[in-house]
Order: structure tokens, then sequence, then C-alpha cells
């Protein structure tokens, strides 16, 4: 890369592709359906590093030129439109094309810039609904198996924090300084669309998914629910925070801390109050509904009924007990 960077230093950007390409263009790796083995490849790996010595200083406007001419080197856009307007998961050796060469290509850079910058141009020309699918594609859980994309992981029951860290990372890309083309609704937007591809996730992994995404495009997400008075829906997701940091073992008086800058977005103390109210509803139906499989006899191998009961009364106690230690320790401080 270093080599062919100085001996086409005095080349026009496209010129200087064309010729990397010609170099290239024999070894089926660094095209996107040229192995036949992909998942176990590191050809495009080794392509992206290759770019990335190559590229590296250019300014942007010599990158889109990069990206451009990937773009039509590799007729990704006739791919990509295929999956995102195909049901998910009929085009799943596409899929996983796709996902290599976006991640091993594009994405290969170390530097949150440049990864902001690539991730930017593969999202940006697709309407709000296919960068969800596309961000899905190439970030969400791939079988142990094959590699391939588990569109229902999301929906069928509980997920871990492994099957959704990579998408929490773009979240997070996209929502940096560096992403300078997104702005807090977009991604907001983004990942609400996210949450129901390819149909609505359970609460309990939109909850997991906003954590892993880091506080401020957590409080970000939970505001613009408060704001658009969506109280209900906010009281429930909240609850299945407080459920998700029990499970996951995080710091209880997180919650209770995000539950009060939330309030503070409330205009009206009625709004608060009923919002509040909402929360506690939540933790009561809830609790109600797990009662209810537990007393109806409905388990499986791993008894899940009656441990999703038991994570949620551990989750609601230790929940209080932060907000009347914190209580406690306002009225010690006034008197």
């Amino acid at each position: 890369g270093l080599l062919l960077k100085r001996c086409t230093l005095l080349l026009p950007t496209r010129d200087r592709l064309k010729y990397v390409h010609k170099v290239l263009s024999g070894v089926s790796c660094f095209k996107l359906n040229g192995c036949a083995s992909p998942l176990h490849c590191l050809g495009l790996q080794c392509y992206g590093v290759f770019l990335q010595i190559l590229t590296a200083g250019w300014d942007e406007l010599e990158c889109h030129r990069v990206f451009n001419f990937l773009w039509e080197l590799s007729n990704l856009a006739r791919k990509v439109q295929t999956v995102v307007s195909s049901k998910p998961g009929s085009a799943r050796r596409l899929e996983l094309r796709i996902r290599l060469y976006c991640r091993g290509v594009l994405l290969a850079g170390s530097h949150r810039g440049d990864s902001a910058f690539w991730l930017t141009r593969i999202l940006k020309p697709w309407p709000m609904v296919n960068q969800a699918r596309l961000l899905y594609i190439i970030f969400g859980p791939v079988s142990s198996r094959d590699g391939h994309v588990v569109w229902q992981k999301m929906i069928e029951g509980p997920t871990d924090e492994t099957s959704l860290k990579g998408l929490a990372d773009a979240i997070k890309l996209l929502y940096g300084t560096e992403a300078r083309e997104w702005t807090a609704d977009d991604v907001i937007s983004l990942v609400d669309e996210l949450s129901v591809v390819p149909q609505e996730w359970l609460m309990e992994n939109n909850a997991r998914l906003l954590l892993l995404s880091g506080n401020s495009i957590c409080f970000t997400f939970l505001a613009s629910k408060a704001v658009n008075g969506r109280a209900v829906e906010l009281a429930r997701l909240m609850v299945f925070m407080v459920l998700v940091c029990e499970k996951d073992l995080y710091c209880m008086d997180w919650a209770v801390k995000m539950m009060q800058k939330v309030c503070k977005v409330f205009s009206t103390p009625w709004e608060r109050n009923n919002f509040l109210q909402c929360l506690e509803n939540a933790f009561a139906r809830m609790l109600m509904d797990m009662l209810q499989a537990v007393l109806a006899g409905e388990r499986d191998e791993e008894d899940s009924s009656f441990l999703n009961l038991f994570h949620l009364m551990n989750a609601q106690a230790n929940f209080h007990k932060e907000i009347l230690y914190m209580a406690v320790g306002n009225t010690s401080s006034t008197t």
C-alpha cells in the first residue's frame, strides 16, 4: 500500500485507483462475489488494510472519489438494493458478502473519524428504513456456524450483550462528533427504525441496546419520548432498562439518575407525576403478567418464566431502594 501510494503520487485519484484495481483484479478475494468461501478468507481484510494505508492523509473529496469508485466497481448499490427490498434472510449469501465487504474493505480503519466517514457513505444514500436494514446486515448478530445474519434473534427472546455490541458501537459512531452529517434526530430515528427490523423487537432487547449505546444516546432517546407525550411507552421502556441493569449487573443508581434526568424534561408537574404513575403501573402490570405465567405452569427447560419473575422482583426492589437512599440523603442534608 505504501509502495503504490508513492509510485502513483503524481497521478490523479481516479487513475491511481484504476492502477490499483489493475494490480489487484486478478485476486478473486478482492471482488464482492469472487471468493468461494468469504467467511474464512482474509482477502477482504487485507484489501481493507491496503486501502487504509493508500488513502491515509487524503482529503475528504478524494475519499469520496475512492468510495464512489469502489461502489461502482463492486456493483454494491444493486446488491444492497436487492437485500433491503427483499424478505430478510431470503438472500442470505448476498447478505453475508455485503457484510464482509463493508466490514473488511470499507470499515477497516481503526480511526473513529475514518470509520464514521465510510459508514455514512454506505448508509446515507438510502431511506431510513433501508438504513436500518443495512445497519443490521452489517453489524447485527450472526450464526456461529455459518456466519449468516440471524434475523429472528431480537424477536424470539432476550439476547445478550455480544449480539448487540456491534449495533451499539455503530450507533455511538454515528452519534459522535466525527459523524458531522448526522443529527441527534437522525440517530434517534435510526434506532427507532432498527427496533422493528425485521419485526418489532422484544422491549428488553431495545433497553439493552440503549444501555450499550451510552448515556447520551440513551437519554436523548428517552427524552424524545417524553417531549412527544409518549409517557406510557417511556415508562415501560424504563422498567425494562431497570430489569437489564439487574440482569447484567449494572449499578441501579444509574437507572435512578436517568429517571431523574428524564423527569426534568417534562414541562409541567402534572406530566412528571403522570409519568411516575405510569412507571409504577408498568412495574405492577409486568409483575402480574409474569406471575400468571408462573402459576399457569408455562415452563421450558431453563424455567425462564420463574427466572424472569425473580429478576423483575429484585430489579424493582433494588430500584426503589436506590430511590429511598436518595430521598433520605436529601432529607438529611436539608435538616
